[in-house]
């Protein structure tokens, strides 16, 4: 359950972005996809949380430019809402790739991916919601959850390439996966660099 604050406009609009962030990774993750059509309606979906995502993060620029005084510092608020969006748009490109590409199979190591990815989500909204509530010291938790799953999907990275160049034979299916896998991990990275965001503003507000 997340509870918006009460006390600031800009600690609600990351609150806001990290909830969308959330949803999108859990209607990711949740997808099940056995056509075209449903590869379209996924890739829309997608598209439409990370459209909301960037309104959210339009309308926290404007205010931060008209405001004055801030809850943490004014670099530290835009940076958290960018790297939040950088995940959302990882989501989202993933999403059109396996469309374009009409994969409508999902393997072992994707799936595994996309389950680390949804954790990842939910631990970055904990823990925005425990910034929103001034719980600062409280998202250390979180930020080592989210760096541990990082380090999961590198190695899961390794043994799906490693696989991938061991059963498969057909060139063009190759150059897909493997794509496809390292999108994945590329947004596993961009959860890490919320993760430390998040770490950054612990030490100099904690």
């Amino acid at each position: 359950m997340h509870f918006l604050s009460k006390n600031d406009k800009f600690l609600n609009m990351l609150s806001l972005i990290s909830l969308n962030l959330e949803e999108a990774g859990r209607f990711f993750s949740e997808s099940k996809i056995t056509n075209k059509e449903d590869l379209h309606v996924f890739s829309k979906k997608m598209k439409s949380f990370e459209r909301k995502g960037d309104s959210y993060v339009h309308e926290l620029i404007i205010s931060l430019n008209k405001t004055f005084v801030t809850p943490l510092a004014r670099e530290d608020i835009l940076e958290l809402a960018m790297k939040m969006d950088d995940v959302l748009d990882g989501f989202e490109e993933w999403s059109l790739r396996v469309e374009i590409y009409g994969l409508t199979h999902a393997d072992e190591f994707m799936v595994t991916f996309v389950n680390y990815l949804y954790e990842s989500s939910k631990e970055i909204a904990q823990a925005i919601t425990m910034l929103s509530n001034k719980k600062i010291a409280n998202i250390r938790e979180n930020v080592i959850k989210i760096n541990e799953y990082e380090t999961e999907c590198d190695d899961l990275l390794a043994k799906c390439i490693t696989n991938l160049f061991k059963i498969e034979k057909d060139a063009i299916k190759i150059i897909k996966y493997k794509e496809l896998y390292e999108m994945l991990e590329s947004v596993a990275d961009s959860c890490e660099d919320v993760a430390d965001t998040l770490e950054s503003i612990l030490m100099r507000n904690a």
